[in-house]
């Protein structure tokens, strides 16, 4: 069927029965992903390169221009606005730092700003200009001394907490559901009743595997039910979700979008890692083996530095070390201080938000403005990353050459291997090649260009093979560097301002007395990771909870998720947090065993049924009075299509497409390569190992709010737009999977009656009820009364059904 012939038949069929399946959308969450943006990548440059002549905490409005709150940056200066969002063209902040304009350069007297940090301002205009600056300083804020620090909630080891005595206590199942009891009294309000049975093994499913219940599962849990107790049908059914292998692809995405997992660098060359897939698989794998948190975290920041029995455990515990490895790389960046003071800094940034909820990159330039993190505790950590030496593995050379090497794992391991071996002669033929090259006299840029791109190819070509010839097992990580060494302190972050030497170490507002220096033979990461797991380190147990709940309950107890300083929101629930994070830690760190003790209480079980009084004192739904209705995530609504269409392949592919070599090379410059398929939604397997390719995502995971690559993402925006359901009415993909599951309906029974029922059953877990089991048997009844093939139409009109169910609010929430 061609895509406007879909359209006409899902909208026909619409307004027959489209108010029978809908369902209220949630709110959005807001744009956390672009305040984030905002915070790491165009405040600090406005803070540094223009708050000195633009600023009400210097006094200074050159020009008539203020910088310094988002009202005064748009309306601008003496010459217009400053800032036009969605329109860089018209944006003379954009002008003036791209010297476009030889009358208007920012900063004046001064080298026009790396493009990487132009292109930076360019995205954020063009995606709206987001900036959460309502006001303007009217003085220059204070860095939070250490000793005001670790008086804060965050920087104090949590306690365990006795839960208070409530009015409903036999409603309890857990702890936890006191400690959301005495909320709720307190606020003279009561717990919502159960969710439906059905409504909740839904919920449950979704919720620990990414996939909906089976109609005959679903069949059986409610059998389950009526025949003994929901207590035990619920715990034999999250026993089993817990234990299977989609549990792990399911959790392991979530703590992929946190280590900003992509297969490209970004940036302005965006070329290829294709080596990041052994990453996301060691991520699937520990989750799925509940790896103790503590014990995952060391592996992915030190795994290098770890025993080891054998083979296999040493390319497991360096494949572990890809967390430090695939963050973005501005790969054109021609100075080699600068691009390694960068890689050091995104590392900073990732490891401090991943794991304390705080970014202590925030002091690479100047005292943090907020938290009491100081540029002398940025340095000491960056001399632990200077002390290391990252091995990313690109396909082609970056111009500056510093760590694009691949990490060799070692043959034992028994790792596959997805390029091909070459033989002796070839390896000498490329190194005579190379040879010539470099000796080749270069005049112009012509010639520049041309003997950088043949040397680099040659360059990554070599690299993957050994001096015979045979394809060697790579991987993304870091190692040991060679030289270990103590960062200089970069005044306002520049390379070229170097000052006193910062011994490594750690932020000094946590104090673990035991952990204080850093042995003169050793980098610093493995006791930087020891560091951050001690048993009273107060942050690591409460972020992780903290994001375990967020997954459970749609917010987090902390809704600032990678924000636990002054500036981020406190805990609704304190007490809890608290109490939730040190059981953590006494479970072995186990996340199994948290999501368990979560999804086990009645807190969870409620209903989502909307309740006026307690909608008028909690409307955020903050104290949990019910249970929120929540938007599937991008990878959940795909993966739910293809489990009702019935074609949904549970095996792991091996490797990646970007890891895949199509013709005679590999994937390796994803603007210019045009091999690269323009449809990134095709496979049938589950959506995490679809590639992320930075700044060209599959279709289905740009429109539904997929996490940004790019930046350490513990909160997924949710949006309702209407490209979304222009997607689900037009994509090719989409129309396939109708197809696929006309044709299940048709093959599955003879009767249309069945098939109307078994399309709720494997799209909406539910059976339809009167009212649009009757609508929508009359559409069809009437639809088959128009002439032509009788088969032909019938298949037309059950794809059009099964689009329409995709199409529904409720396909596509979780109540």
């Amino acid at each position: 069927m061609t895509p406007s012939a879909a359209c006409r038949w899902c909208l026909l069929f619409w307004l027959v029965v489209g108010s029978n399946l809908t369902a209220a959308e949630p709110e959005p969450a807001g744009d956390a992903a672009a305040r984030e943006f905002f915070e790491s990548k165009i405040r600090p440059v406005l803070v540094e390169q223009c708050y000195r002549c633009h600023s009400a905490a210097t006094g200074k409005a050159e020009g008539g221009l203020q910088l310094d709150s988002r009202p005064l940056t748009r309306k601008g200066g003496d010459r217009g606005p400053a800032v036009v969002p969605g329109d860089p063209a018209a944006s003379l902040l954009l002008t003036a730092m791209a010297h476009t304009d030889s009358d208007l350069k920012m900063p004046p007297k001064k080298d026009r700003l790396p493009d990487a940090v132009i292109n930076d301002f360019r995205s954020w205009i063009a995606k709206g200009a987001i900036d959460p600056r309502d006001k303007a300083a009217s003085t220059a804020l204070a860095p939070v001394s250490i000793e005001t620090g670790r008086q804060f909630w965050s920087f104090q080891k949590p306690v365990a907490h006795t839960p208070l005595k409530t009015s409903h206590a036999a409603w309890a199942q857990r702890d936890l559901d006191h400690f959301i009891l005495a909320k709720l009294d307190a606020a003279g309000l009561k717990p919502s009743a159960d969710a439906e049975p059905a409504t909740l093994l839904r919920r449950l499913h979704f919720d620990l595997v990414g996939l909906p219940p089976k109609p005959e599962g679903r069949e059986q849990f409610l059998r389950a039910v009526q025949q003994g107790s929901l207590d035990v049908a619920l715990a034999t059914e999250v026993d089993q979700l817990l234990a299977s292998p989609q549990f792990g692809e399911r959790w392991g995405r979530h703590w992929l979008d946190v280590a900003r997992y992509a297969e490209s660098s970004g940036k302005e060359a965006n070329v290829s890692f294709p080596y990041a897939f052994r990453y996301r698989d060691y991520v699937v794998d520990a989750v799925n083996a509940d790896i103790p948190f503590d014990r995952f975290l060391v592996e992915q920041i030190a795994g290098d530095l770890l025993p080891y029995d054998n083979d296999k455990e040493r390319a497991r515990l360096l494949i572990a070390t890809g967390f430090l490895a695939v963050g973005p790389k501005n790969l054109d960046e021609g100075n080699a201080k600068q691009f390694a003071a960068d890689v050091i800094d995104e590392q900073i940034d990732a490891v401090t938000r991943a794991v304390l909820g705080n970014s202590v990159a925030c002091a690479r330039c100047h005292n943090h403005k907020f938290d009491p993190f100081f540029m002398d505790d940025y340095y000491a950590l960056a001399g632990v990353f200077a002390s290391t030496r990252t091995f990313f593995g690109t396909f082609v050379s970056p111009t500056n050459r510093i760590g694009g090497d691949p990490l060799v794992l070692p043959r034992g391991a028994g790792e596959q291997i997805l390029h091909a071996s070459v033989t002796r002669a070839h390896v000498e033929m490329l190194k005579q090649q190379l040879v010539d090259l470099k000796a080749e006299k270069i005049v112009t840029l012509t010639d520049a260009l041309r003997v950088f791109w043949r040397s680099g190819g040659i360059e990554g070509e070599l690299e993957r093979v050994d001096e015979d010839g045979r394809a060697l097992p790579l991987a993304m990580g870091v190692l040991e560097a060679e030289k270990l060494t103590d960062a200089p302190l970069l005044e306002r972050g520049e390379v070229d301002r170097v000052g006193k030497t910062i011994p490594r170490g750690f932020p000094r507002v946590i104090e673990l007395p035991d952990l204080t220096t850093i042995p003169a033979d050793h980098s610093g990461r493995l006791e930087f990771a020891q560091w951050l797991t001690h048993p009273d380190q107060p942050l690591t147990a409460r972020v992780i909870t903290n994001r375990v709940w967020r997954h459970l309950f749609g917010a987090g107890l902390v809704r600032t998720m990678d924000n636990f300083g002054f500036s981020g929101e406190r805990p609704s629930h304190p007490e809890l947090m608290d109490d939730l994070a040190v059981k953590f830690v006494a479970n072995g760190w186990s996340l199994k065993k948290s999501i368990r003790d979560i999804v086990l209480s009645r807190t969870y079980r409620q209903a989502s049924t909307y309740r006026e009084d307690a909608f008028r004192t909690d409307p955020d739904n903050r104290l949990l009075w019910r249970a929120s209705k929540r938007r599937l995530e991008a990878e959940a609504i795909r993966d739910a299509m293809l489990s009702a269409s019935g074609e949904l392949d549970f095996t792991r592919p091996v490797g990646s497409l970007i890891a895949s070599t199509i013709g005679d090379r590999p994937i390796s410059l994803i603007g210019l390569d045009t091999r690269l398929p323009t449809d990134l939604d095709g496979s049938r397997q589950r959506s995490i190992y679809l590639p992320v390719i930075r700044d060209r995502l599959p279709d289905v995971l740009d429109l539904f709010d997929f996490a940004e690559p790019s930046l350490v993402t513990g909160d997924r925006e949710t949006t309702n737009v209407p490209v979304q359901a222009l997607y689900l009415m037009n994509s090719g993909f989409v129309q396939a999977r109708a197809a696929a599951l006309a044709d299940r309906l048709m093959r599955e029974t003879d009767d249309d009656e069945h098939r109307i029922r078994r399309g709720y059953q494997l799209c909406l877990s539910r059976d339809p009820d009167e009212d649009e089991r009757r609508a929508v048997a009359e559409f069809f009844r009437q639809k088959m009364l128009l002439p032509g093939n009788e088969e032909q139409r019938r298949r037309q009109l059950l794809q059009t059904y099964c689009q329409v169910l995709f199409l529904t609010a409720e396909f596509r929430n979780i109540d």
